[in-house]
């Protein structure tokens, strides 16, 4: 895999909701998962190549903390082959 992974962690839904908009209309990115894991928090996880999914990740890091709280924003630039195979 040559593709880079974001991803955008929030706290709560509304803020997920404008980050994943904010990060899928910023660059040529695809949606790979949403994982709601407890207490409110929810990540958002990116694919695209690495500058798309940087872009997109600072975008819509951005996005969320207007309307939420950004708990963490992340890039992982030329992914092993491996790690998706989770998702």
């Amino acid at each position: 895999m040559n593709d880079a992974i974001g991803l955008v962690e929030t706290k709560g839904l509304i803020a997920a909701i404008e980050a994943s908009d904010a990060m899928l209309k910023s660059a040529n990115v695809t949606l790979v998962k949403q994982l709601n894991i407890g207490n409110a928090f929810i990540t958002t996880i990116i694919r695209g190549d690495v500058g798309s999914v940087r872009a997109s990740v600072d975008a819509g890091a951005a996005a969320g903390a207007k309307v939420g709280e950004i708990i963490s924003a992340h890039v992982i630039a030329r992914a092993s082959a491996g790690l998706m195979d989770n998702f």
